[in-house]
């Protein structure tokens, strides 16, 4: 039986008993209206009550609850808990959805929302920073009507039937992005858009290596081949002073290709992740020396090479990996400086930091090229560089040594004037004193 007749059957029957005794009196009409009052009082309390829910109604909270007992006491106690708990409950979705959209606000991608017609409904700030776009001014705007490029409408379009692989789409500024449409619920899309423009720019890098690498070897390959099928094409005994000389060419393109497959490696040594940077001490002191006469015979007394030791300092790291840092250093500027000239290496602090640079009176490089000179196979001028038995990676190599050392390169020039390469360390790399047994290979 439910609770309302529970309560109401009592209160009816002891209505009903008293005007029965009150009718046995002998007085019909104060029975009936002692009943009528006992009928009439709790339904105008009742209106009470229900009109007090519906003022709270219009403004409802936990602090304006009615007060009642009985019955509705109870009915307000559980109005007060229900609001309590949908404010709590309310609370825990209002933090959710903050914390969701603070998430996709950090995330490095852009991310619109579209809805079934293609209009913005909402988007990160790296959707803003992408696209162009304003949150507050463009919402509810088409998506066609803010990124007009050709390519993404005719993507967007397809995306009926085709939404499984993504769209490439180049900026103003060459920024690349690869712009994905996720549909979900009712012909709703998301629209995600990632910034791929330094993959594409390694694509393009390893293509251009590959090219180079092949186009490096073809040339040595080619005399090489060359001079071997002339060789074996003589009848009777070759000449021998053609075969002479035709050796002495072989074995200097030979030599070439031996150099740029030792560059090859050692670049892909430096590169490896896996190739832990094995500290030591190393006497930089030592090793200049040892690379001065290595220049010295680079340059077969055709040039001036000082070296100016100011400090006695030395570095923690590697010392091969230094020594082929700072060698491809020095000899680049044997290579590129004309006979007479003068180099300069000088190895000093510079407050916390240690400074090793090479100075040439050589004939300068022109500031647009300056930025790329670490790249791979880079060359200011091509046939010179390979006419000076260059190989195209030593800068490659010194910026990668540097990287490992926490250093870095700078390059100042003039054109016809000459060069200067610097390689700063920070403090936390260099050893205020050194032993001269420290290494220095």
């Amino acid at each position: 039986m439910p609770r309302f007749w529970l309560r109401i059957i009592p209160q009816l029957l002891f209505a009903g008993g008293v005007a029965l005794l009150i009718w046995a009196a002998d007085d019909a009409v104060a029975a009936l209206a002692f009943l009528v009052a006992c009928l009439l009082i709790p339904y105008v309390r009742m209106n009470q009550k229900l009109d007090l829910v519906d003022e709270w109604l219009d403004s409802p909270g936990v602090e304006n609850v009615p007060e009642g007992n009985g019955v509705w006491g109870g009915v307000y106690s559980r109005l007060r808990r229900m609001v309590r708990e949908f404010r709590e409950e309310r609370h825990n979705i209002e933090s959710q959805f903050q914390d969701l959209q603070e998430a996709i606000a950090a995330l490095p991608d852009a991310i619109v929302i579209l809805d079934a017609g293609d209009h913005i409904e909402s988007c990160n700030p790296m959707a803003e920073e992408y696209f162009g776009l304003d949150k507050n001014r463009d919402i509810g705007q088409q998506i066609s009507y803010l990124i007009r490029q050709p390519q993404f409408v005719g993507y967007l379009s397809e995306q009926a039937t085709n939404f499984e692989h993504p769209c490439v789409l180049k900026l103003a500024g060459e920024r690349i992005l690869s712009i994905q449409l996720i549909p979900y619920s009712e012909r709703k899309k998301l629209l995600l858009a990632r910034d791929i423009t330094r993959l594409e720019n390694v694509e393009r890098m390893r293509r251009d290596f590959v090219a180079n690498v092949s186009h490096e070897l073809r040339t040595p390959l080619t005399v090489v081949s060359g001079f071997l099928e002339t060789i074996s094409d003589m009848d009777g005994a070759p000449d021998p002073a053609m075969l002479k000389r035709s050796l002495m060419l072989m074995t200097g393109q030979a030599d070439r290709m031996k150099r740029l497959i030792e560059d090859l490696l050692t670049l892909s040594r430096l590169e490896n992740a896996e190739n832990v940077l094995v500290e030591e001490d190393v006497n930089v002191k030592l090793l200049l020396k040892q690379i001065q006469q290595d220049a010295l015979s680079l340059s077969a007394s055709n040039h001036v090479i000082e070296l100016d030791i100011d400090t006695e300092a030395g570095l923690r790291g590697s010392a091969d990996e230094l020594r082929s840092g700072f060698g491809n250093l020095v000899s680049n500027a044997v290579r590129y400086t004309p006979k007479g000239g003068k180099i300069s290496i000088t190895w000093k602090m510079e407050g916390k930091n240690a400074v090793f640079s090479v100075k040439d009176s050589g004939i300068g490089i022109e500031p647009e090229h300056i930025p790329r000179l670490t790249e791979r196979f880079y060359r200011v001028d091509k046939s010179r560089s390979r006419g000076t038995g260059g190989t195209g990676l030593g800068l490659a190599i010194v910026k990668h040594v540097l990287n490992r050392h926490h250093g870095r390169l700078e390059v100042t020039s003039q054109i016809g004037k000459g060069s200067v390469f610097r390689a700063i360390f920070p403090a936390s790399m260099v050893i205020a004193e050194i032993p001269e047994t420290a290494a220095f290979r």
